[in-house]
């Protein structure tokens, strides 16, 4: 163990052990931003590894990174609980398929986890894992990566304080263009996974991008969509699951939500954003320009930058690793859920450190897959009205 490391807000303790499953196959890039985000606040180090679905190049692919590798989920946990191997809790990035299996072998053994969204491959998967967490009690977070943005939490702190009064309507939205043509059919690897019902589910575009855009606007609002009407394209010829994703909600304070996401919008790279409108003002956070949040109470727009000023709260502020002017962005954003999960750990074993920001858990993961799931189903039944 590497001794001396200093946990913001708390005193001289040592790293946390993490392992990761998924990740490390060819073509694979989320893996390896896990391990840097893991390894942002040195508070942190990932030692273990089932990189890979096949047991010989999950060692393989172990060896290469310099962890102690592991054929199985299974052998890893078992050398956990024998004492074989130090973990403190385990990240999931495997395809959709494998979510479930490995998050379930992690906490019934009692291994915290942050799992990859969505959280399951299924929602009667997401309903079991949400039970199983909720009766153990272990740590788990799901990797919404967003709502690690200090301005995204910001807004959660306006809008639900009730600075612009009570919400009226929501937009959420997730736009890329990277499957605006058939990339599946050239082997492309990410192409081939997402598109692919056997790994990704009953949905690719609402699955994969429009789950971020639904978080979005329940997680920073709390409330929660009752109902959604939907249509699902495939604007890509022989393409089986959706690559473009559009729904209507009713809010559960009777307002509305416009979420959307999509694949096949030429240019666009990673256009995430929200606006919420309520009765007194409203907001906008865009991913791309995630350090700058602009608030209207009526006669102009006020832009608020990160780490400027006396508006950030203590809540946040603790996450905040740079004096004001300086870009905090994607990897620091992830980071701050592996710190809210470490703040979450230490806490149970009775450390000092900074209480844990209320970041996505299984719970957010399960709202999810049920959204997604009353969408499929809405676009099937022509849009109509669908229970969420």
């Amino acid at each position: 163990m590497i001794e001396g490391t200093t946990v913001a807000g708390g005193g001289s303790q040592k790293k946390l052990k993490v392992g990761l499953v998924g990740g490390g196959g060819p073509g694979s890039f989320f893996g390896k931003v896990h391990w840097k985000a893991i390894a942002l606040d040195g508070t942190r180090e990932l030692t273990a590894g089932v990189l890979r679905s096949r047991p010989d190049e999950a060692l393989a692919a172990a060896e290469e990174w310099g962890l102690r590798g592991f054929p199985d989920v299974g052998a890893m946990v078992r050398a956990w609980q024998r004492g074989q191997v130090e973990l403190d809790y385990v990240v999931i990035a495997t395809p959709n398929v494998a979510h479930y299996a490995a998050a379930k072998a992690c906490v019934e053994a009692g291994l915290p986890v942050l799992c990859e969204k969505p959280l399951t491959y299924s929602v009667e998967q997401a309903e079991k894992l949400a039970a199983l967490v909720k009766r153990t009690r272990v740590p788990f977070l799901v990797s919404y990566t967003y709502t690690g943005h200090p301005m995204m939490m910001l807004a959660r702190e306006w809008v639900r304080g009730g600075k612009l009064g009570r919400v009226r309507k929501v937009e959420a939205w997730y736009a890329q263009g990277w499957l605006s043509q058939p990339l599946e059919r050239t082997g492309q690897r990410q192409a081939v996974g997402r598109t692919d019902p056997k790994r990704s589910g009953i949905s690719n575009c609402g699955g994969d991008i429009g789950t971020h855009a639904f978080e979005a606007a329940t997680w920073v609002t709390g409330l929660q969509v009752t109902r959604v009407s939907a249509r699902l394209n495939r604007f890509v010829k022989g393409r089986v699951l959706d690559d473009d994703f559009n729904a209507i909600g009713e809010l559960s304070n009777g307002g509305t939500a416009i979420i959307t996401a999509t694949q096949i919008a030429v240019g666009h790279k990673n256009d995430h954003g929200l606006r919420i409108f309520g009765e007194q003002g409203s907001l906008e956070w865009r991913q791309e320009r995630a350090e700058r949040l602009v608030l209207n109470l009526g006669e102009r727009d006020e832009v608020y930058w990160i780490g400027g000023g006396g508006f950030i709260p203590p809540s946040i502020g603790s996450y905040l690793r740079l004096p004001g002017g300086h870009h905090e962005d994607f990897i620091e954003a992830l980071a701050n859920l592996h710190s809210t999960l470490e703040r979450m750990i230490r806490r149970r074993r009775g450390e000092k450190v900074p209480a844990p920001y209320p970041h996505p858990g299984v719970e957010d993961g399960l709202a999810g897959m049920r959204f997604v799931a009353a969408a499929v189903k809405s676009s099937k039944a022509r849009g109509a009205w669908t229970a969420v």
